[in-house]
């Protein structure tokens, strides 16, 4: 130890100093775990960031880093600095602000490809709740298999509750296409008239033919003030999977689940749909049901039977958007930012083009 002291005139002085040690100085297996002895050099860094970009785990990489250089004692760091490093990383992305830095990002990508486009909303109190983007490809793409999208928002981002609003379609390869990505705070009308407004706007006042929705009225009444030459059909899977809970009968009477399918996809005319349609009611005397009492008043959004003359490529259900859902279960963590869930979807759109 060494320990100094000053005098008045600000000279310093060593007033003791013990040459020798009351340890053992630290053993080469050990020396690495020593604060002095720990650097991480641009290179690993870079390899670091790299493989945690890719997804690879943390944990992972530095283990492929120690596999590399012959054991943990050799890589120059510790897997606690590996783990600092990264954080420091991803708090680098958000330090002005999440919402300010996915905006960053949205003028970045503008940059790089001019028909990258993106909008935001504020609310009362100016505070950004709705976010939009979509890019060159996806715009040129909407401009051929636009005809049909699909449209769900059952997936919510782990940290903010945000909605993941996608826009998805189907390419000439029966592939999954994203036209479009919006973060929504919340669902009501306001947010989803916004949408699909700047949606339509910015992909050049193109109205789809048909989308397709799960039932939900705040969304259907979006619709019919922002696309009213679109045709709503509503998803058949989420109607299949209330039936069993809302209508007893169907789970017993075999004939009464068959008129149900029947009346869904398999009438030739409305004539054939109304015929199936009363014998279901009357074979389960479900004259007073009012689930399906609703769901009659809507009838002309589920069946078959009234969509002969829309195009709608043969889809009945949202299940590839939730497809989507799964992509972005994916890249969102609980922790995760919206610039990290924004990365992330632009490489699943990479990846997605790639195979196409």
């Amino acid at each position: 130890m060494v320990r100094f002291v000053t005098d008045e005139d600000g000279y310093w002085h060593v007033k003791r100093f013990i040459e020798s040690h009351n340890h053992e100085l630290a053993s080469l297996a050990d020396r690495h775990l020593l604060r002095s002895c720990r650097n991480m050099i641009e290179e690993k860094a870079s390899v670091l960031k790299s493989m945690t970009d890719a997804g690879i785990r943390t944990v992972d990489a530095y283990a492929y880093l120690a596999e590399e250089v012959g054991g943990c004692e050799n890589v120059g760091f510790s897997k606690r600095d590996a783990y600092n490093f990264i954080q420091k990383e991803k708090r680098a992305r958000i330090e002005i602000g999440d919402t300010n830095s996915l905006i960053q990002l949205f003028k970045d990508r503008q940059v790089e490809d001019h028909m990258f486009a993106w909008d935001v909303q504020y609310d009362d109190e100016d505070r950004l709740v709705n976010f939009f983007w979509v890019d060159g490809r996806s715009r040129i793409d909407y401009e051929c298999f636009g005809d049909v999208l699909i449209f769900d928002t059952s997936y919510r981002l782990n940290k903010y509750n945000f909605v993941c609003a996608p826009f998805v379609g189907v390419n000439n390869h029966w592939q999954n296409i994203l036209f479009e990505f919006a973060f929504l705070s919340e669902e009501t009308i306001e947010s989803f008239t916004w949408l699909f407004k700047t949606f339509v706007r910015i992909m050049g006042n193109k109205y789809p033919t048909t989308i397709f929705t799960d039932q939900d009225q705040v969304m259907a009444r979006a619709i019919e003030v922002t696309l009213p030459h679109t045709r709503h059909r509503l998803c058949q899977w989420h109607i299949f999977k209330k039936v069993p809970s809302k209508v007893f009968i169907y789970n017993s009477n075999n004939k009464v689940r068959g008129l149900f399918h029947k009346c869904m996809r398999w009438c030739d005319s409305e004539e054939v749909f109304e015929e199936a349609w009363d014998e279901m009611i009357k074979e389960g005397n479900l004259h007073n049901h009012e689930w399906l009492q609703d769901l009659y008043k809507i009838r002309r959004k589920w069946s078959t039977a009234f969509n002969k003359d829309s195009f709608c490529m043969g889809i009945l259900s949202t299940q590839r958007s939730e497809c989507t859902n799964n992509v972005c279960h994916g890249i969102s963590k609980p922790t995760s930012s919206l610039t990290d869930c924004f990365l992330g979807l632009e490489k699943v759109l990479m990846n997605w083009r790639r195979n196409e």
